[in-house]
């Protein structure tokens, strides 16, 4: 008989598969049970995995709001910013060091109401950066506002009997705008979404990819949809895939059909390429027009 007490034996345990990218000390977190973030970010924790970019040289911003406290569980250099500033934040960051590779993860308000001007103009000059805009379809950390993408007919705090302002379609908005890589999953398509998002961090340029997230707590209860698990089911059975759709068919209607897929990956000079380029044509007229040697 063996005489050892397994009880007061150590218990082995092995390392967490995420705990290279997600601040354990900081788990459990405190977004609402059955909330999408989560799972969005579990999708960011594994695209990581496997980006030709290394670690030490990705750093993440966010803004505020319920998606903005994302960069506060990530186990990388991660900044937050003011509301709606986090691209532009993200835009200083890619200038000053070019070698990193910048991820902004926040939310709808944050990014498209809040941010808006930053996003558009961000995409224009194809700046070198991720965006991972996780829509929630509302401002739900300040009490369930109608947002730029709150669909027509949904209620919200400020819309109690509807909303009826035309929301953004972002995919539609970013594409217009410029950006090279633009896709759309929801949080049900985990292994999809990494995947997209392993993708946009390979590439070069404007990247942006809407997450579309269950919001249980505000957006689901004023609309009467159930838990978070009945968004998930939702998703399931109305997401449809199809990549390469054309971005002006992208709308997304209240509890109808959603598009999901990679609509745009094309490639043109990113902000830093263009501008070192033109800075080398100039210098090279000023050397000829001064009769000096040409670089």
């Amino acid at each position: 008989m063996n005489p050892t007490n397994t009880l007061t034996e150590p218990v082995e345990t092995s390392e967490h598969p995420m705990e290279n990218i997600l601040r354990m000390d900081r788990i459990p977190h405190i977004w609402c049970s059955t909330c999408g973030i989560g799972t969005a970010l579990t999708s960011f924790a594994e695209a990581m995995k496997k980006v030709d970019t290394p670690l030490e040289k990705v750093c993440v911003v966010s803004g505020i709001g319920c998606s903005g406290r994302s960069a506060g569980y990530i186990k990388l250099d991660s900044f937050h910013s003011t509301h709606g500033r986090a691209i532009p934040f993200a835009t200083g960051l890619k200038l000053a060091n070019p070698e990193l590779k910048v991820v902004v993860i926040s939310g709808d308000g944050d990014i498209a109401g809040i941010g808006g001007n930053h996003l558009i103009h961000a995409a224009r000059r194809n700046m070198d950066l991720v965006v991972l805009c996780i829509n929630n379809f509302v401002y739900a950390m300040t009490g369930g506002q109608t947002a730029a993408t709150t669909p027509l007919t949904a209620n919200t705090s400020t819309s109690p009997y509807g909303n009826f302002e035309q929301p953004f379609s972002l995919p539609h908005l970013v594409a217009s705008c410029g950006a090279v890589y633009v896709a759309r999953w929801t949080c049900l398509h985990v292994r999809r979404l990494a995947r997209s998002i392993e993708e946009a961090m390979n590439k070069k340029g404007f990247s942006f990819i809407e997450i579309i997230a269950p919001c249980s707590t505000i957006y689901a209860r004023r609309n009467r949809l159930g838990t978070g698990l009945d968004l998930m089911k939702f998703y399931h059975d109305n997401s449809v895939i199809k990549h390469g759709a054309d971005t002006r068919e992208l709308d997304i209607e209240f509890q109808k059909k959603i598009i999901v897929g990679k609509f745009i990956d094309r490639e043109r000079p990113t902000f830093l390429d263009a501008h070192n380029d033109w800075l080398k044509s100039r210098l090279k007229e000023k050397f000829i027009a001064h009769g000096g040697p040409v670089c």
